[in-house]
């Protein structure tokens, strides 16, 4: 038996149109039975996977826990596909954590589910670099990419008989969802740790401060060489670059999104809005 889980028909679009996912649309162009549900703690959808004769099942950035019972159903169980070298960066938001770490590598690896979250034993496992231009989007982007072929290596493993490895009791980090205020902007840190936050935040929720009192998203930044003698927060717009102080160095404020206005250049948006000298970023 061969089925496909996903999550249900989400509203897109000006009219709120609900749409099937990527997953359930793939699957429904190759014919494959799709099961949709939001949790799987009851409802039909448990009773349908219940109720299936499966190998493995297979589970990459579905975001809903699977109850215990369930876990047990697949002949060799659910593997998952963790966009880090676990134990590091176990959680929901890895690839965010390890920018904003600034972590000079990350990863992939494969494992078999356990009821603990993602301290399941390792089939496999590959560490991939982390530019320094890299947001946590383009990086998500790689991974998704140059991982997937993890997965198939595993079931190839398993269909030999392969058996997953322990993982680790050192070396354990948690990678919990990122909310809006951890993406608050302090321009007391240093320049590579404001541009960390920036790149680890970055598309989604967006670093931001305040702007006279509103809110102002710093969605890219490149670390500024010269010494600029600018106090933390404090901004400079010249005819190419918006640049900020830091406790340590300068940032230039790349892309930028004011209040109620879309995503621009830092420049273009300072030759728009004129910053006065020691407009400062909160």
């Amino acid at each position: 038996m061969v089925a496909a889980l996903t999550r249900p028909d989400a509203a897109q679009g000006r009219h709120r149109t609900p749409r099937p996912s990527p997953v359930a649309e793939e699957a429904t162009r190759r014919r494959i039975p799709v099961i949709k549900a939001r949790s799987l703690r009851s409802g039909q959808a448990r009773e349908v996977i219940s109720a299936l004769d499966i190998d493995v099942a297979v589970v990459v950035a579905y975001g809903a826990l699977i109850p215990p019972d369930l876990l047990e159903r697949p002949q060799h169980g659910w593997i998952n596909l963790h966009f880090s070298v676990l134990p590091r960066w176990r959680g929901a938001a890895p690839v965010q954590h390890a920018v904003m770490a600034g972590d000079a590598t990350t990863g992939a690896t494969v494992f078999r589910l356990v009821e603990e979250l993602d301290a399941g034993p390792v089939y496999v496992s590959r560490s991939y670099p982390i530019a320094a231009t890299d947001t946590s989007g383009t990086l998500l982007r790689r991974l998704a990419e140059q991982a997937t072929d993890l997965v198939t290596a595993t079931l190839r493993d398993i269909a030999e008989g392969v058996e997953p490895v322990p993982q680790p009791t050192t070396g354990i980090t948690v990678a919990p969802k990122i909310t809006p205020d951890d993406a608050r902007l302090d321009p007391s840190w240093s320049a590579a740790d404001v541009d960390h936050l920036v790149r680890g935040t970055s598309p989604a929720p967006g670093a931001w401060g305040e702007l006279d009192g509103e809110r102002f998203k710093v969605l890219l930044t490149r670390i500024w060489e010269a010494d600029e003698s600018l106090a933390p927060g404090e901004l400079k717009a010249t005819k190419k670059h918006l640049l900020m102080g830091t406790g340590r160095g300068t940032v230039e404020l790349v892309t930028v999104q004011a209040f109620g206005k879309r995503a621009m250049a830092g420049a273009d948006w300072a030759r728009g809005a004129q910053p006065a000298p020691g407009t400062t970023l909160e």
